[in-house]
């Protein structure tokens, strides 16, 4: 498949981040309306009290990842083509970037991953949460920042200066855009994210 990836990354203040780009009661309505509320491990809502879980952290890692398909996926002519080849590229970036957030979490004791996304290690027909068995993968699975109450469109475009663009009736868009993150309690100054470019 034909597409390149680039990672851009900022480090700063896990305070100025949540008190600047947090707002759960607005965010959360969204997930509402969604059909994995309450149905997905990884979306709200949870078990654990939200305000809790990002407490005491020093410094949060932001990632956003720009997929540009190559030109010759944009002749794509039909919507339901166009939309496959668009989860196969968010499916295998979120494979690299998943794998290295979790890589992070070992690098930096007690850090906390969150996916650019829900859950996409079982189908979502098939999650445990429907018939209230617990997570078939609870040592990887991890929230989206979204799911936190984030606001990704802001981070995107005031932290990483990347516009998040749509498709338009399935068709693909002039590039996706993933947003991962990690709080951690190291200093900002101590946390790298590797940059990469992906083909």
């Amino acid at each position: 498949m034909n597409y390149q990836s680039t990672d851009t990354s900022v480090v700063l203040s896990a305070t100025d981040y949540i008190s600047h780009y947090r707002n759960a009661e607005h965010f959360i309505a969204f997930c509402r309306e969604c059909n994995r509320y309450g149905h997905c491990w990884s979306c709200p809502p949870f078990a654990f009290d939200p305000d809790e879980y990002l407490s005491g952290y020093r410094s949060v890692l932001i990632v956003g990842t720009k997929i540009v398909p190559d030109d010759s996926l944009h002749n794509c002519q039909d919507s339901e083509h166009c939309r496959q080849i668009g989860r196969e590229m968010l499916a295998r970036e979120r494979t690299r970037l998943d794998a290295h957030l979790l890589e992070l979490e070992q690098r930096y004791p007690d850090s906390r991953a969150f996916y650019a996304g829900t859950c996409v290690l079982c189908p979502e027909e098939r999650c445990t949460r429907r018939t209230g068995l617990p997570c078939r993968h609870s040592d990887r699975i991890r929230p989206s920042l979204e799911a936190l109450g984030f606001d990704i469109g802001r981070t995107a475009s005031e932290l990483l200066h990347i516009e998040l663009k749509w498709s338009d009736n399935g068709f693909l868009p002039e590039y996706f855009t993933l947003v991962s993150g990690l709080f951690s309690h190291q200093n900002p100054n101590e946390i790298v994210w590797e940059a990469t470019t992906q083909k």
